[in-house]
């Protein structure tokens, strides 16, 4: 039975297109997540960033891998319906714990995101994959925005530093450039959403994101996750997250103690 939250269009679309919209995924958890984006604000974790230049207006924050650190986290993600929407959307029995990742851009950032494929910055290889991206204020400028269909192109992006614009590998031979999408007409996808709204896509699809030039601020919760078929693989450097320690071989599924499994369903 599809989950309420779904339907068989959401299913295609997202086997298809590489993102979809869901409606309501963690309305009754912005709250909590919204306390939760505070304390990480409050006090960051190692991996914060301050993503903008000497000069550019605004503020705009981001910090990942906090869950077990930030009960409200935690919380949310059990509590909400992500990890079940998850398996239907990825057609996988199971649903693996990858990340969580917290973006903010304050009023006056008019510095976007950058596109770019969360894919190759990852040690994670697999085509059942989902990102959910939910603002925890309304958004109608500042969304996210998805390229269709990027999800199946041949060659990956080109992973970058934001802030330094520079490489992330040493060699760029087994990457493509990053495109424009605007100026090369591709299909972008970008919604209009309430706060707990989710855009669920692949690890591989192209996106970025508008700054925000409106008068408040956009708060956003990503959460992460794997199915069955995503596994260990090595990167040509260090990857974003990099868990050092892991002590994970090629092919290998997450070990579970890090990654813990949301959800299993039996055969």
């Amino acid at each position: 039975m599809t989950h309420p939250l779904l339907t068989q269009d959401h299913i295609d679309a997202y086997a298809r297109d590489g993102v979809v919209l869901v409606k309501g995924l963690f309305k009754d958890q912005v709250d909590q997540l919204r306390a939760g984006v505070a304390r990480n604000m409050a006090d960051p974790g190692p991996y914060a960033a301050e993503n903008l230049k000497e000069g550019e207006g605004g503020r705009f924050f981001d910090d990942y891998c906090n869950w077990t650190r930030i009960p409200e986290f935690a919380e949310a993600i059990k509590a909400s319906p992500a990890a079940a929407v998850a398996a239907e959307l990825m057609g996988s029995k199971s649903v693996q714990m990858f990340h969580d990742h917290v973006l903010v851009k304050e009023p006056g950032t008019s510095k976007p995101t950058p596109w770019h494929q969360d894919s190759p910055y990852y040690f994670v290889e697999g085509q059942q994959t989902v990102s959910f991206w939910s603002p925890l204020d309304p958004v109608r400028d500042a969304s996210l925005r998805c390229v269709a269909g990027s999800h199946l192109w041949e060659k990956p992006v080109l992973p970058t530093r934001w802030l330094a614009e520079t490489s992330f590998y040493p060699n760029d031979d087994d990457y493509m450039q990053v495109p424009d999408p605007d100026a090369e007409g591709m299909d972008i996808r970008e919604y209009e959403m309430e706060p707990g709204d989710a855009v669920a896509f692949n690890y591989k699809t192209l996106h970025g994101a508008r700054g925000n030039e409106s008068g408040t601020r956009r708060r956003a919760f990503s959460l992460r996750l794997l199915g069955d078929d995503a596994r260990f693989v090595e990167r040509p450097g260090p990857t974003s997250p990099p868990f050092p320690g892991h002590d994970m071989k090629e092919g290998q599924r997450l070990r579970e103690d890090w990654f813990p499994m949301l959800l299993e369903t039996a055969d």
